[in-house]
Formats: C-alpha cells, structure tokens, sequence
C-alpha cells in the first residue's frame, strides 16, 4: 500500500491525473473539428513573459504562442484563428485529454510519463531547458551547491519537484520546499522573503525575474541541475493532426536552416534552390499531404519569420528577456535545432 501511495504522489508531482490513466478517450479527427470550428484552441501558461503571456489589451504574446499561431496560418491562412486557453500545471494535461483543447503549447517537459502513459504525444522540442535556481544578490550565494539548509520556492504539479528532491538527495543536501499551484504565487512568496531560492526551468527564471519589483537585486545561479525540453503536445491515436503539429515545428526550423526569413521568403533567387523551393510548395505535394495548402510554409514565415525571428522577438536579443540562443540555435552554428529533410 506504500508503495501505491508513493507511486501516485510522483504522478501528482508530474501533473498526471490518477483518473486519466488509461482512460482511452477517443476523439474525432483533430483536423477536421478545427477547420469545421473555425480555429485553433491551444492551452498555453496563466502569465510567462516571452513564452505565452496576455498583454495590457488580452493580446496573447510568446513563443509558444506564436507557434500556435504558425499553426492557424497554416490551416486558414490567418494567425488571428486562435483562441488561447491558460492553464494551471496541474490542469495542462486533463485539459488536452478531455479535448477541451487541441494542443498545449505551454513550457511542458519532455518526459517518458507523460509521453506513454497519458494517451498524449510530444511533437518535438521547440526550447531546449534545464532547471536552475534564482537568487537574491545579498544573499551571497554563488552556486548551487551553497544552499544547503535553504527553503525553496517551486510550482506544484511540474518535473521541478523532482528534479529539485533528485539534486539534494544526490549531493547529501537538505532543503525545505515551499510549493505553489500557481507562477505568481511562487513569485510572491519568493519577493516577500518566505524563501531563500526560487527554482524552475531557466528560462522561466528569466521571465519571472522580470515581475520582481527590482529584478537587478536577483541572479539566476549557473547551474543546470536537469533537462528540459519543452514541446508542444497532443493527444496519441491521431496522427494527422500530430504530423500536422510535428511538422509546422520543423519547418520554423528548416527555414531557418536555409536562410528563409520574412524579408526574403519572396526572393526569386533563393527560390532557385531546390530544398527553398520544396519546403516553400513550389514543387511537391508536402502541404496537401498534410491537409493544408502546399504553401503553408511560406504563409507562415511570411507572417511569423523562422523560428530564429521567432525566437528574438520573444525571449532572444529584441526582448527584455534576452536569452542567448545557445543550444536553442540550428545545429550548423552549434546548437540542437535540427530538421528531418522536407523530400
């Protein structure tokens, strides 16, 4: 019965609902229910600067909501066919399964729980994270392995947890947890001293930090206790609406990759390269195999740019974030964003 017990707590830590194992809910052609409806619904955070946060007019802005909005462009041509949904940790995965929404595009990790016994697929990896710490500068700590003794401040229903028990128990460390279901509660626990650290993944270190009332005074230590690659995700059992997802994801990389921007999408001389002109529809039948038009491509790196002028805009060098592409970079100038061939 412990052991039972122990196994359903770490479910609830990973945000797995213990009634949607193995519920076997089957849903209509994700595809069709979207072009019948008209748009898009995609569950993204309660409020994560750079990555899906409401602004002062309920504008919806990030990278994960851009990459719903990449998928709207390629259905109906139009990134305003998108309607967003912002949902707890803990609510994230019920929320996809009951097919109150298509897709979560939502800072979730890539893990084998989530990706085999919760009836969802992940379509790849669009940020590539790992957890980290974030600090008050008076405090004088200097890395990780100096907050021995201290309670920290983490969201509930995340890997966090996990990961945060793993590194303590593995470096002979205590800790005291102090846990939240929501970002803003974390936040504010942390800015009224209840904690002497605030942990998650990096980047939302990086956007959090931002809320802080004098940011300045906090820094994010520069260890990386886990990975974290965060995806968007869909339900399994439906695999045109997958490859649809998948593929979007690896096209904002692809045109990247071969120097497709929103400045010269229209170029002629670039469409004379046979792969430019492949993934832009020019030649093949990529799009209509994926039920959509065979420029797809093409209408959303008009709209939108390549994933890297996504990523600027969002969390990169035009933000506040300013994040440095890192490993988020294409695999050609030494990250881990790479492409399958568009033939």
């Amino acid at each position: 019965m412990v052991g039972i017990q122990k196994t359903i707590k770490q479910w609830l830590i990973l945000g797995i609902s213990v009634l949607s194992l193995g519920s076997g809910i089957v849903h209509a052609d994700t595809l069709d229910e979207v072009k019948k409806k008209g748009f898009v619904q995609c569950g993204v955070s309660q409020g994560l600067p750079g990555f899906s946060n409401p602004g002062e007019k309920g504008v919806w802005t990030g990278l994960d909501v851009d990459f719903c909005r990449a998928l709207a462009i390629a259905i109906f041509k139009d990134s305003e066919k998108v309607r967003f949904t912002p949902l707890s940790a803990k609510e994230r995965f019920t929320a996809l399964q009951s097919g109150e929404i298509d897709i979560l595009s939502r800072n979730t990790t890539w893990t084998t729980t989530r990706d085999t016994a919760l009836g969802l697929n992940f379509a790849g990896t669009i940020f590539y994270d790992g957890q980290g710490f974030l600090v008050r500068k008076d405090i004088g700590v200097a890395k990780a392995g100096e907050l021995d003794g201290a309670t920290i401040c983490t969201n509930a229903g995340t890997t966090t947890e996990l990961n945060l028990a793993d590194y303590f128990r593995s470096n002979n460390m205590q800790y005291k947890p102090v846990v939240f279901d929501k970002y803003d509660e974390v936040i504010a626990a942390y800015e009224a001293g209840r904690c002497d650290a605030f942990t998650t993944d990096r980047s939302g270190l990086f956007s959090q930090r931002l809320k802080l009332k004098n940011p300045e005074d906090h820094v994010i230590l520069p260890d990386v206790i886990s990975k974290e690659p965060l995806g968007p995700v869909v339900r399994q059992g439906d695999d045109r609406w997958f490859n649809l997802v998948k593929w979007t994801l690896f096209a904002l990389i692809e045109a990247e990759d071969l120097g497709i921007d929103s400045q010269t999408v229209s170029q002629k001389k670039l469409q004379e390269n046979p792969a430019v002109r492949r993934l832009l529809g020019m030649d093949g039948k990529f799009g209509e195999n994926l039920g959509v038009a065979n420029e797809w491509v093409a209408n959303i790196v008009m709209a939108l740019g390549n994933y890297g002028e996504i990523y600027e805009r969002n969390v990169g060098n035009q933000s506040p974030l300013n994040i440095p592409r890192g490993q988020n970079n294409i695999w050609k100038k030494g990250g881990l964003l790479y492409s399958p061939p568009f033939r």
